[in-house]
């Protein structure tokens, strides 16, 4: 991933207040970021977005996008200006129906003056017409949209909608969509959530999709390419729509032997994190070039490279998970990344011990005794990592050994009903690690501050837990190798390129 934290410089501030209308007097600008400290300058400050609706129409053979967004939110302060992420061409704003003003700051900010200013509470109708051609595009030197040989695909994080459609974006301002976009006949357009419909007209086919449960900016992907489609339903009566590129050559069985699972994975996972948050299921595998998979709401992105080496339900697994923890329960700040990928870790070695394939305990046991005291991944704080070190490996396996140390530190039964009733608490919400530990003490009935803290937030390798048989304290004593560890190791979810 790119570490990215250029916040707007005191020039684009200023130039933010000169642009107040003099009748504005009490409005203030709102702010060109959410106030995030690893990314001061993404999302938005001033007003909070419920719903997105884009209306798209894409050329695979130019990668043209050409795209008018509706956005229905509420202003939070009384609002002269206010700012959205984007990068494409824009034509014209509309806010509440009149013509806005326009302009352009920073490496992804739209800045928009209304012909009036708004008061604190106030309905926000923002429509943004644009084009362009989004591979085209970069921000920081870098591009979150794939092309592919057959179209393109929106895909990343911490950031991807900006290639797009304009959004307010970070987790903390979460909405619904529609997604309708035309594409040419033979072609799909793959999105999040259920397909409402498609229809067809001189040469073009639309397609229609819904996500209804609050969504995360970068969780929303499309798609563009040649698909072949499967459906089906969970045992729980979960629609379930897969994608695979038409091109993937060998990895194509190995990747639809893996994703076809999903429906049987979310069920699983129910069973451990409370009832599947979502009413729509999936996965789908353009074929890109890029190394890592991702959990886009109800519909992860799955790169071909990551079915290499066979079927990977790892993998799989890793980005269901992520549907309870990322996308249901998002992170307060992207310093909480560890509420994500800590858990989508754990839940890997919970397959692990289903499929008979070694404990938790057994891996976690693994992957202590492996690192040295002195080695660099033991300075990585999973709590706080620094943007830098955000989706270093770990905040995934240091994540994921917290966990079976807080299973060994509190026991079972409560262990378990942690993990269930967090999902529980904070559905469709955001939550950061101070809030988990807080709760974990609730359900516990523990003092756990001394615990996070020597887990999550020390530089340094913590003492064997007491669970743990006497030989795994001896680092010279290398324990046996669970059989699925190679595997498991090798199919974690790194959003690394």
């Amino acid at each position: 991933m790119h570490r990215r934290f250029f916040a707007p410089g005191a020039l684009a501030a200023a130039s933010v207040l000169l642009a107040i209308p003099a009748s504005a007097a009490s409005s203030a600008p709102g702010a060109p970021g959410i106030g995030d400290p690893y990314y001061p300058a993404y999302g938005n400050g001033g007003y909070d977005v419920s719903h997105y609706d884009l209306r798209l129409k894409y050329e695979p053979a130019t990668d043209r996008l050409e795209g008018t967004a509706t956005l229905l939110a509420r202003t939070t302060q009384d609002l002269s200006r206010f700012n959205l992420d984007f990068l494409l061409d824009v034509g014209e704003v509309r806010v509440n129906g009149a013509k806005a003003s326009f302009t352009t700051s920073g490496e992804h900010e739209l800045e928009i003056t209304p012909k009036n200013p708004l008061a604190k509470g106030s309905a926000l109708t923002v429509v943004v017409r644009y084009s362009g051609v989004p591979s085209g595009e970069q921000a920081y030197g870098f591009t979150s949209w794939h092309r592919t040989a057959d179209g393109g695909v929106a895909a990343n994080e911490p950031e991807a909608a900006w290639w797009w459609f304009p959004s307010n974006d970070h987790p903390l301002d979460k909405a619904t969509y529609d997604v309708s976009v035309q594409v040419p006949d033979g072609t799909q357009a793959i999105s999040n959530g259920t397909l409402q419909s498609t229809s067809s007209r001189l040469g073009w086919t639309r397609w229609n999709w819904r996500s209804n449960k609050p969504q995360a900016t970068y969780l929303a992907t499309l798609a563009v390419g040649r698909f072949d489609l499967t459906t089906g339903t969970t045992e729980s009566g979960i629609p379930v729509v897969n994608a695979y590129s038409k091109d993937l050559g060998d990895n194509y069985n190995a990747a639809r032997a893996s994703i076809e699972r999903s429906g049987e994975i979310a069920d699983w996972l129910s069973e451990y994190f409370g009832p599947y948050p979502y009413n729509a299921l999936g996965g789908y595998v353009p074929n890109t070039t890029t190394r890592y998979a991702l959990e886009t709401q109800t519909r992860p992105f799955y790169s071909p490279s990551r079915f290499a080496n066979g079927t990977n339900t790892y993998l799989v697994v890793h980005e269901l998970a992520h549907q309870w923890y990322g996308n249901s329960v998002s992170v307060a700040g992207w310093k909480d990344i560890w509420i994500n990928e800590g858990f989508a870790r754990y839940s890997e070695w919970l397959w692990s011990e289903h499929e008979g394939e070694g404990t938790a305990q057994e891996i976690a046991d693994y992957v202590y005794a492996t690192r040295a005291a002195d080695d660099p991944f033991w300075t990585v704080r999973p709590g706080d990592p620094g943007p830098d070190n955000q989706f270093h490996i770990a905040v995934y396996d240091r994540g994921a050994l917290t966990l079976q140390a807080l299973r060994n530190e509190i026991g079972d039964d409560d262990f378990f009903a942690i993990l269930k009733g967090w999902t529980a608490k904070y559905a469709h919400g955001n939550a950061s690690v101070a809030d988990f530990r807080a709760y974990a003490e609730q359900v516990s009935g523990q003092p756990l501050a001394e615990f996070f803290d020597t887990w999550l937030f020390q530089p340094s390798k913590p003492a064997a837990p007491a669970a743990r048989e006497a030989s795994i304290a001896r680092e010279t004593s290398a324990p046996a190798q669970p059989k699925s560890w190679k595997k498991i190791a090798a199919t974690g979810d790194v959003h690394e390129h």
